[in-house]
Protein backbone atom coordinates (compact mmCIF):
# COMPACT_ATOMS: atom_id res chain seq x y z
CA UNK A 1 0.00 0.00 0.00
CA UNK A 2 2.85 2.55 0.87
CA UNK A 3 4.99 1.94 -2.04
CA UNK A 4 1.63 2.40 -4.65
CA UNK A 5 0.59 5.65 -2.26
CA UNK A 6 4.29 6.63 -3.63
CA UNK A 7 3.95 5.75 -7.44
CA UNK A 8 0.86 7.70 -7.25
CA UNK A 9 2.36 11.11 -5.80
CA UNK A 10 5.28 10.33 -8.02
CA UNK A 11 2.91 10.10 -11.49
CA UNK A 12 1.16 13.52 -9.90
CA UNK A 13 3.92 15.25 -9.46
CA UNK A 14 5.05 14.54 -13.14
CA UNK A 15 1.64 15.76 -14.23
CA UNK A 16 2.34 18.75 -11.87
CA UNK A 17 5.92 19.33 -13.71
CA UNK A 18 4.79 19.11 -17.20
CA UNK A 19 1.64 21.98 -16.13
CA UNK A 20 4.72 24.08 -14.90
CA UNK A 21 6.83 23.29 -17.96
CA UNK A 22 3.98 24.59 -20.05
CA UNK A 23 3.20 27.90 -17.92
CA UNK A 24 6.91 28.43 -18.35
CA UNK A 25 7.38 28.30 -14.33
CA UNK A 26 9.93 26.75 -11.37
CA UNK A 27 9.65 25.18 -8.43
CA UNK A 28 11.24 26.81 -5.72
CA UNK A 29 12.00 29.97 -7.54
CA UNK A 30 10.93 32.40 -9.81
CA UNK A 31 13.42 32.24 -12.54
CA UNK A 32 14.84 35.43 -11.95
CA UNK A 33 18.10 35.32 -10.02
CA UNK A 34 18.67 37.02 -7.16
CA UNK A 35 14.94 37.33 -6.00
CA UNK A 36 15.14 36.85 -2.23
CA UNK A 37 18.73 36.01 -2.33
CA UNK A 38 18.33 33.04 -4.10
CA UNK A 39 19.75 31.68 -7.15
CA UNK A 40 18.64 28.94 -10.17
CA UNK A 41 21.08 26.83 -11.52
CA UNK A 42 19.68 24.67 -14.32
CA UNK A 43 21.50 20.76 -14.75
CA UNK A 44 18.83 19.12 -17.13
CA UNK A 45 20.41 20.29 -20.42
CA UNK A 46 22.75 17.39 -21.12
CA UNK A 47 19.39 15.21 -21.16
CA UNK A 48 17.35 17.07 -23.08
CA UNK A 49 18.45 15.44 -26.78
CA UNK A 50 17.92 12.13 -24.78
CA UNK A 51 14.60 12.70 -23.67
CA UNK A 52 13.32 14.47 -26.90
CA UNK A 53 14.82 11.19 -29.04
CA UNK A 54 13.48 8.74 -26.26
CA UNK A 55 9.83 11.07 -26.57
CA UNK A 56 10.10 10.79 -30.57
CA UNK A 57 10.57 7.26 -30.57
CA UNK A 58 7.45 6.99 -28.40
CA UNK A 59 5.55 8.89 -30.75
CA UNK A 60 6.43 6.95 -33.71
CA UNK A 61 5.71 3.53 -32.05
CA UNK A 62 1.91 5.48 -31.17
CA UNK A 63 1.67 5.77 -34.86
CA UNK A 64 2.93 2.45 -36.05
CA UNK A 65 0.66 0.73 -33.75
CA UNK A 66 -1.91 2.57 -34.73
CA UNK A 67 -2.08 1.38 -38.21
CA UNK A 68 -1.19 -1.88 -37.33
CA UNK A 69 -4.37 -2.32 -35.33
CA UNK A 70 -6.80 -0.34 -36.81
CA UNK A 71 -8.83 -3.41 -37.63
CA UNK A 72 -9.00 -4.18 -33.80
CA UNK A 73 -10.39 -1.21 -32.30
CA UNK A 74 -11.09 -2.04 -28.77
CA UNK A 75 -7.50 -3.34 -28.77
CA UNK A 76 -6.29 0.26 -30.74
CA UNK A 77 -8.13 2.12 -27.53
CA UNK A 78 -6.10 0.66 -24.73
CA UNK A 79 -2.72 0.60 -26.51
CA UNK A 80 -3.68 4.54 -27.85
CA UNK A 81 -3.81 5.35 -24.04
CA UNK A 82 -0.94 3.81 -22.93
CA UNK A 83 1.33 4.85 -25.79
CA UNK A 84 0.03 8.42 -24.80
CA UNK A 85 0.66 8.11 -21.18
CA UNK A 86 3.93 6.93 -21.72
CA UNK A 87 4.75 10.04 -23.99
CA UNK A 88 3.36 11.95 -21.39
CA UNK A 89 5.47 10.40 -18.71
CA UNK A 90 8.56 10.95 -20.77
CA UNK A 91 7.77 14.62 -21.37
CA UNK A 92 7.10 14.70 -17.54
CA UNK A 93 10.55 13.32 -16.78
CA UNK A 94 12.12 16.19 -18.10
CA UNK A 95 9.96 18.90 -17.39
CA UNK A 96 10.44 18.03 -14.10
CA UNK A 97 14.23 18.21 -14.27
CA UNK A 98 13.71 21.82 -16.20
CA UNK A 99 11.44 23.14 -13.60
CA UNK A 100 13.08 22.05 -10.45
CA UNK A 101 16.53 23.15 -10.13
CA UNK A 102 19.47 23.58 -8.11
CA UNK A 103 18.49 26.74 -5.79
CA UNK A 104 20.81 28.44 -3.74
CA UNK A 105 19.92 31.07 -0.96
CA UNK A 106 21.41 33.04 1.45
CA UNK A 107 21.40 29.90 4.25
CA UNK A 108 20.54 26.58 2.36
CA UNK A 109 21.67 24.69 -0.90
CA UNK A 110 18.91 22.63 -2.47
CA UNK A 111 20.38 20.02 -4.52
CA UNK A 112 17.58 18.12 -6.64
CA UNK A 113 16.81 16.18 -9.72
CA UNK A 114 13.71 16.06 -11.01
CA UNK A 115 10.59 14.86 -8.57
CA UNK A 116 13.54 12.12 -7.30
CA UNK A 117 15.49 14.17 -4.56
CA UNK A 118 15.74 17.56 -3.07
CA UNK A 119 18.66 17.58 -0.95
CA UNK A 120 18.80 20.30 1.40
CA UNK A 121 22.07 21.31 2.54
CA UNK A 122 22.77 23.97 4.89
CA UNK A 123 25.47 26.52 3.77
CA UNK A 124 27.39 26.21 7.11
CA UNK A 125 28.10 22.61 6.54
CA UNK A 126 29.92 22.92 3.42
CA UNK A 127 33.67 22.27 4.36
CA UNK A 128 34.78 22.13 0.38
CA UNK A 129 33.34 22.92 -3.14
CA UNK A 130 34.86 22.09 -6.21
CA UNK A 131 34.46 21.84 -10.21
CA UNK A 132 35.06 18.08 -10.64
CA UNK A 133 34.26 16.19 -13.85
CA UNK A 134 33.08 12.18 -13.03
CA UNK A 135 31.69 9.37 -14.98
CA UNK A 136 29.84 7.90 -12.94
CA UNK A 137 26.91 5.27 -13.25
CA UNK A 138 23.62 6.26 -11.99
CA UNK A 139 23.05 3.93 -8.88
CA UNK A 140 23.46 3.84 -4.75
CA UNK A 141 26.99 4.84 -3.67
CA UNK A 142 28.92 3.85 -0.81
CA UNK A 143 27.55 4.67 2.98
CA UNK A 144 27.58 8.43 3.21
CA UNK A 145 27.99 9.33 -0.51
CA UNK A 146 25.27 10.50 -3.01
CA UNK A 147 25.86 10.41 -6.99
CA UNK A 148 23.33 12.46 -9.20
CA UNK A 149 25.03 12.26 -12.35
CA UNK A 150 23.06 14.14 -15.41
CA UNK A 151 23.77 11.76 -18.67
CA UNK A 152 26.00 9.31 -16.61
CA UNK A 153 27.95 12.30 -15.30
CA UNK A 154 28.69 14.78 -12.27
CA UNK A 155 30.39 18.10 -12.90
CA UNK A 156 30.41 19.58 -8.92
CA UNK A 157 31.51 17.59 -5.74
CA UNK A 158 30.59 18.73 -2.26
CA UNK A 159 31.93 17.83 1.19
CA UNK A 160 29.91 18.34 3.86
CA UNK A 161 31.14 18.69 7.89
CA UNK A 162 27.89 17.31 9.21
CA UNK A 163 25.58 14.75 7.20
CA UNK A 164 22.51 15.90 6.07
CA UNK A 165 19.36 13.47 5.54
CA UNK A 166 18.51 12.00 1.85
CA UNK A 167 15.70 10.07 1.32
CA UNK A 168 15.27 7.44 -1.10
CA UNK A 169 12.39 6.97 -3.82
CA UNK A 170 10.64 4.80 -1.21
CA UNK A 171 11.51 6.34 2.01
CA UNK A 172 14.73 5.10 3.07
CA UNK A 173 16.69 7.44 4.97
CA UNK A 174 21.09 7.90 4.85
CA UNK A 175 23.11 9.99 5.98
CA UNK A 176 24.80 12.22 3.91
CA UNK A 177 28.50 13.70 3.96
CA UNK A 178 29.30 13.86 0.52
CA UNK A 179 27.53 15.17 -2.78
CA UNK A 180 28.20 14.75 -6.39
CA UNK A 181 25.56 16.07 -9.11
CA UNK A 182 25.43 17.83 -12.36
CA UNK A 183 25.20 21.80 -13.32
CA UNK A 184 24.50 23.17 -16.66
CA UNK A 185 26.89 25.74 -15.60
CA UNK A 186 29.25 24.59 -12.95
CA UNK A 187 32.02 27.64 -12.92
CA UNK A 188 28.94 29.70 -11.93
CA UNK A 189 27.63 27.40 -9.09
CA UNK A 190 30.87 26.59 -7.68
CA UNK A 191 31.95 29.99 -7.25
CA UNK A 192 27.92 31.30 -6.25
CA UNK A 193 28.20 28.64 -3.43
CA UNK A 194 32.27 29.55 -2.53
CA UNK A 195 30.88 33.37 -2.48
CA UNK A 196 27.67 32.19 -0.02
CA UNK A 197 30.22 30.27 2.55
CA UNK A 198 32.78 33.37 2.24
CA UNK A 199 29.89 36.06 3.56
CA UNK A 200 28.19 33.87 6.29
CA UNK A 201 31.45 33.28 7.50
CA UNK A 202 32.40 37.25 7.39
CA UNK A 203 28.57 37.90 8.47
CA UNK A 204 29.42 35.12 11.87
CA UNK A 205 32.33 37.05 12.11
CA UNK A 206 31.16 40.92 12.33
CA UNK A 207 28.17 40.12 14.12
CA UNK A 208 27.87 41.91 17.51
CA UNK A 209 29.02 40.24 20.91
CA UNK A 210 26.00 39.65 22.94
CA UNK A 211 25.95 42.21 26.01
CA UNK A 212 27.16 40.46 29.11
CA UNK A 213 24.90 39.92 32.14
CA UNK A 214 24.30 42.42 34.46
CA UNK A 215 26.30 41.89 38.18
CA UNK A 216 23.47 39.98 40.80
Amino acid sequence: MRTARVLLRHELRLLASLALWIARRTDGTDGTHGTDGKEAFGYARGQSLVMFGFAFVCVVETLTMSVLLRDYPAVHRIVLVLDVYTVLFVLGLHAASVVRPHVLGPDTLRIRRGVHVDLRVPVHHITAVRRELRITPDGERPDGELDLPVGSQTTITLELAEPVAHFTFLGRRRDIRLVRFHADDAPALVQAITHTITHAITQARTAPSPLPGLPG
